[in-house]
């Protein structure tokens, strides 16, 4: 007995003068590990009388347990101090000079939205915003799309299942599907029959529709433009464009196509291509070696104006939609659209910008 009280404390004074991890854990071999000094005493209870085995079991038990409690506490000391001086060491002094290089970026998509709203307040174009959850009837219906058209097919659109917005909120189309906004369209449809004309403004936003590959995703981002005055001609819609597109790609050689097309919310209705010219094997904004489309626009169609309330005979307009993302690729020679919603760290220091990089029209809009 007196054998294994002294083998005790000299084990647990040895485990409390372990100077750290490494050196606590060759002490728990050398005690507890197969071949371990109180290991070895545990394997004679097989050989001992019942007599002997009554007495001496709960003393080689009360020492194995006496060792282990000794490692854990003494392990747990170590660990805390291990803790305590890695973090005294990684104290930070905010006293200290910023970094040489920032640490984050501005993401493209964001940087380009802060380039149009500049360039469009500078034309006196106000942003105006809505709710990502829209209606069919500000999405579609007072948008001139018929009930059959394609877009408002299950296989183009997200719509939310058998919810509908009743009251006066839902428009005259009461209890119209609920859906994801498939274009930033019913903002413009919100604002002219919220406000009275002059209108003048931008959407900008987030959009959606079920579509993916390398130059399109299921949300994007879009801007439209919509301008509703008196005496408003396809004149004006030109000059706009023109002037918008020379000031964001920052070139006065920009040259633009306008194409007969078809939307149902515009009439009459343009494809707006821009030239480029080819150099190194790319293509560069600029020129007329080449056309590109680049978005679509058009006079605001009369049942547009009528449902919003609005006299036709009185009031006209034109309007405008384009893909932000698709703008920032032309731009910044990016070909992929999927890389900017990865998440790809690499990606975002190599085309992201300075968070101080706030573009101005005297400045310069682009980086």
């Amino acid at each position: 007995m007196a054998d294994l009280q002294q083998l005790e404390l000299d084990a647990v004074a040895r485990i409390g003068a372990a100077a750290d991890l490494s050196a606590l854990e060759g002490l728990r071999v050398e005690f507890l590990g197969k071949q371990g000094s109180v290991s070895a005493l545990l394997k004679t209870l097989g050989g001992m009388s019942p007599d002997e085995r009554q007495s001496q079991g709960p003393l080689i038990n009360g020492l194995r347990q006496s060792v282990s409690d000794a490692i854990t506490a003494r392990k747990a000391a170590l660990e805390a101090a291990e803790l305590e001086a890695k973090l005294a060491g990684e104290t930070i002094d905010l006293t200290l000079p910023a970094p040489d290089s920032a640490r984050g970026s501005v993401h493209p998509v964001s940087q380009v939205m802060d380039e149009l709203a500049e360039i469009f307040a500078d034309m006196g174009f106000a942003v105006a915003t809505g709710p990502e959850i829209e209606d069919d009837w500000r999405n579609f219906t007072a948008l001139n799309i018929p009930e059959t058209h394609p877009a408002r097919a299950m296989h183009d659109t997200f719509y939310f299942p058998d919810e509908k917005r009743a009251g006066p909120a839902a428009g005259p189309g009461e209890g119209g599907r609920m859906l994801l906004r498939t274009h930033t369209s019913p903002v413009q449809i919100r604002t002219m029959t919220a406000q009275e004309p002059p209108i003048r403004i931008i959407a900008p936003g987030r959009v959606y529709r079920s579509d993916s590959d390398a130059t399109h995703t299921p949300m994007f981002h879009q801007i439209e433009g919509l301008v509703i005055d008196k005496g408003i001609n396809l004149g004006h819609l030109k000059w706009t464009l023109e002037t918008f597109l020379r000031a964001f790609f920052e070139r006065d050689d920009v040259v633009l196509r306008l194409r007969p097309s078809y939307f149902p919310f515009t009439e009459p209705s343009v494809e707006v291509d821009v030239g480029y010219t080819v150099i190194k094997g790319k293509r560069v904004i600029g020129g007329s070696e080449g056309w590109m489309e680049v978005l679509g626009s058009g006079m605001v169609n009369r049942k547009v104006i009528e449902a919003c309330g609005l006299d036709p005979d009185e009031w006209q307009g034109f309007a405008f939609g384009t893909g932000v993302d698709r703008l920032a690729m032309l731009k910044y020679g990016m070909d992929d659209l999927r890389a900017f919603f990865d998440g790809d760290i690499r990606w975002l220091r190599h085309y992201g910008f300075a968070a101080l990089d706030v573009p101005t029209l005297s400045g310069g809009v682009g980086a």
